[in-house]
């Protein structure tokens, strides 16, 4: 009965291990497909190395406040581009910052559409920079979502007892 009850933890414990090492791969395969779509850039890379056991929410918090800044920036963004006399200035400004904040967590996509919505600014162009600014958006929109899953499944790893793999630059 010993023999056979300690059999079962044995058994156990493998199938709480590969649960573990499927759940650490799906990871691993979500986080490179971030990369691979042009979701994220090596910047993401640099800002994890930065977290570490004295810190170790560093990136959820550093992204957690780039989310809300760009929703107050997208907000202002849409308010100042409505004015009967937009102030390009004060647009280019803004678009600047979030470029800068997109920058800076890796966020590829809406770092790429600011450098054309910038453009538009420089040309005053009212219907390009609003294009830009869906364009934003949607970018915005999808990196948070991907984001948010990720850190999803990171605390599903940790919580399964496993610690998550430092990221070298994926493969694309």
């Amino acid at each position: 009965m010993r023999a056979s009850l300690e059999g079962e933890k044995q058994q156990t414990d493998q199938s709480m291990d590969g649960g573990l090492m499927q759940m650490q791969r799906r990871l691993a395969e979500y986080r490179n497909a971030l990369f691979k779509e042009g979701i994220l850039d090596s910047q993401y890379l640099q800002l994890q190395e930065l977290q570490d056991e004295s810190n170790p929410d560093f990136v959820v918090e550093v992204v957690s406040l780039f989310f809300t800044d760009s929703e107050k920036l997208l907000n202002d963004l849409s308010r100042d581009l409505a004015q009967q006399n937009v102030d390009f200035k004060r647009v280019d400004a803004h678009v600047h910052q979030l470029k800068g904040s997109s920058s800076s967590i890796g966020a590829e996509k809406v770092k790429n559409a600011c450098i054309v919505f910038r453009n538009f600014c420089q040309e005053k162009n009212i219907p390009g920079c609003l294009r830009c600014l869906q364009q934003i958006k949607q970018e915005f929109l999808l990196v948070k979502s991907k984001l948010e899953t990720l850190f999803k499944l990171e605390q599903q790893v940790v919580a399964a007892g496993g610690s998550i793999p430092t990221v070298q630059q994926p493969i694309l």
